[in-house]
């Protein structure tokens, strides 16, 4: 039995250097098997202890660094207490998590000279991100891409998802086949993050309601929305808002209808590796646009969305 990773990844060459976002958990074990199973061998093991479960988590590192040995890899390990930045930032734990993980895989992309990182985010993933975006109303329905920057204090960072055609129960499949062994990180189980109870409790339930698995048809309606998100850029290209410096250029955009502005504007911050913004923060770089009263909008990451000289840029 073999999983597919995503032809469009294959096309990419495989002596190309790729950091791998290992937990230690299924999916991202049976990332890293795939891929040398499909001969990719310039890998980068990187594992993150969150050391949120005690003597587990570090468990889960010493299972990583024994993943990287196993297959004579390079190996990238680092502790960060969430909970520690949690009081001292305010965030959440998933928020606080993820910020760790993205500043982690940050340093490892300096240390290895290597700003890609493969994670193995998989379709009932992706069904999950359709949903909570669209619950939050903050993203429609958008899901994950095969490839999204982002910046990360002022380092461009790709993340690559090679998995996103792969269902859950065929990487369980899988593993169970070839017999694999990875770590189980029962806290996924527990009803505290949003993610979980969708995961575990709303998803189940809307299957049960639809007396069908709703995956299918979240990533349908993703691709419908995707499709129109292509149309809304061409039509973007044509106007040619940008100066030769990248700057959206302001007069052309007033000329534009106000719904054709706020994609602008946010196809203008994705573009630029701003992709983990509200609504309502891009509703304030709108605002730019008219309003005179202010000259910048802090945006995720510590960058800034600043009008000056007729044009609206990133710094």
């Amino acid at each position: 039995m073999e999983l597919e990773l995503d032809p469009k990844f294959l096309e990419q060459p495989k002596r190309r250097r790729y950091l791998v976002g290992i937990s230690g958990g299924r999916d991202s074990v049976a990332l890293l098997h795939v891929l040398l199973e499909n001969g990719y061998r310039n890998l980068v093991v990187c594992h993150l202890n969150h050391a949120l479960r005690g003597k587990e988590s570090g468990k889960d590192a010493t299972f990583a660094r024994s993943l990287a040995k196993k297959n004579n890899l390079a190996c990238e390990v680092k502790r960060e207490d969430v909970n520690k930045l949690m009081r001292e930032t305010g965030e959440s734990m998933e928020l606080a998590a993820r910020n760790a993980r993205h500043r982690f895989f940050r340093e490892c992309a300096l240390v290895h000279r290597c700003p890609r990182v493969l994670l193995a985010h998989h379709a009932d993933d992706q069904a999950e991100t359709i949903l909570f975006n669209l619950l939050r109303g903050s993203a429609g329905l958008k899901g994950m891409r095969l490839q999204s920057n982002h910046v990360i204090h002022d380092k461009r960072i790709e993340f690559v998802r090679p998995f996103l055609l792969v269902s859950r129960d065929e990487i369980n499949n899988y593993l169970m086949y070839h017999g694999i062994d990875y770590r189980d990180d029962l806290s996924n189980k527990q009803p505290v993050a949003a993610r979980n109870r969708l995961r575990n409790e709303v998803i189940p339930l809307l299957n049960d309601i639809m007396g069908r698995n709703i995956r299918a048809s979240l990533l349908r309606a993703e691709k419908i929305s995707s499709n129109h998100e292509l149309s809304i850029r061409e039509i973007l290209d044509g106007h040619k808002l940008e100066d030769p410096q990248g700057r959206l250029f302001l007069p052309k955009l007033k000329s534009l209808p106000t719904g054709i502005q706020l994609a602008a504007v946010r196809v203008h911050l994705q573009k630029h590796g701003v992709c983990d913004m509200s609504y309502s923060v891009l509703e304030r770089c709108h605002d730019l646009i008219n309003n005179n009263c202010i000259a910048k909008v802090n945006l995720p990451g510590g960058l800034h969305f600043r009008r000056k000289s007729q044009r609206l840029f990133i710094e």
